[in-house]
């Protein structure tokens, strides 16, 4: 089953599908890179790990997503059982109720190329940005716009963002961004801060953009639209979507209308 989106399908962030397709596509965009660097490099994954507190202010006002959660399920049994006995006025009539802090560890994962020698040396830093990537003061925001400081203030790796997101804030720019609902952004590191910025959007194709290597060697392309593509087919995302939830931030009347005719096309049957 195909989705009703040319581009990148909104509703799969809508919809509760966003940390399963983000670990799907850092995995194909990776195999796809290691199958095309030249062998003087070679392709790995990173994480960020950081703990937040399950019902810290942070989660509660930003409805905290990371690309991967793990709870501490002893601390979350006793909790829960906890809060079920305060709950019970058979068990106990206590004059209060609250909630105790659970600790949660979040990991985003991340693309790297790096020199194929002992040394390493990190070439290029490609992310598939997150929710929690694009919450002003969250963990996942400060150590996020740690490591992309880092990077353009040193020149020493060139940096790739694909942020395919309605939501959230977008990295901060000197220049404005395009209003397109998505974006990706290249910045080589001979010529950092300028960045090249490709907008993408839901109703047509996905653009293709190049992964620079260290000169001389050429560019490798990316195209990520097959990826995407296969992912909602191949986990069947399509039984798992309610096409009529609303989305945050909504639709613009046009869109919305464009939606109704696309979904109504891809839904008929054949005649």
């Amino acid at each position: 089953m195909k989705s009703p989106f040319p581009g990148m399908d909104p509703f799969i962030e809508g919809c509760g599908l966003w940390e399963d397709f983000h670990n799907h596509l850092i995995e194909r965009i990776g195999e796809a890179l290691a199958d095309a660097v030249p062998p003087s490099y070679f392709v790995t994954t990173g994480k960020r790990s950081y703990v937040v507190l399950e019902g810290a202010e942070e989660i509660d006002r930003h409805g905290f997503k990371p690309d991967v959660r793990i709870e501490h399920d002893r601390d979350r049994a006793a909790s829960v059982a906890a809060v079920t006995a305060l709950a019970d006025p058979a068990t106990e009539d206590a004059p209060f109720s609250v909630r105790a802090f659970i600790e949660e560890e979040f990991r985003e994962r991340f693309i790297e190329i790096r020199e194929g020698n002992h040394q390493g040396h990190l070439v290029t830093s490609i992310e598939v940005l997150s929710p929690s990537n694009k919450k002003p003061n969250s963990k996942g925001w400060k150590l996020f716009q740690r490591k992309r400081q880092a990077l353009f203030a040193g020149h020493t790796a060139n940096v790739i963002e694909i942020d395919l997101l309605r939501g959230g804030r977008r990295m901060p720019t000197v220049d404005r961004l395009p209003l397109s609902p998505y974006v990706i952004l290249v910045a080589r590191r001979q010529r950092m801060p300028y960045c090249q910025v490709w907008d993408a959007y839901f109703d047509r194709r996905l653009p293709k953009f190049p992964v620079p290597l260290r000169k001389p060697d050429p560019d490798v392309m990316i195209d990520v639209q097959p990826m995407v593509d296969a992912i909602y087919s191949r986990w069947r995302y399509g039984p798992q979507i309610n096409y009529k939830t609303p989305l945050t931030p909504p639709f613009s009347a046009e869109d919305a209308a464009w939606f109704e005719a696309q979904l109504q096309a891809t839904q008929s049957p054949p005649e």
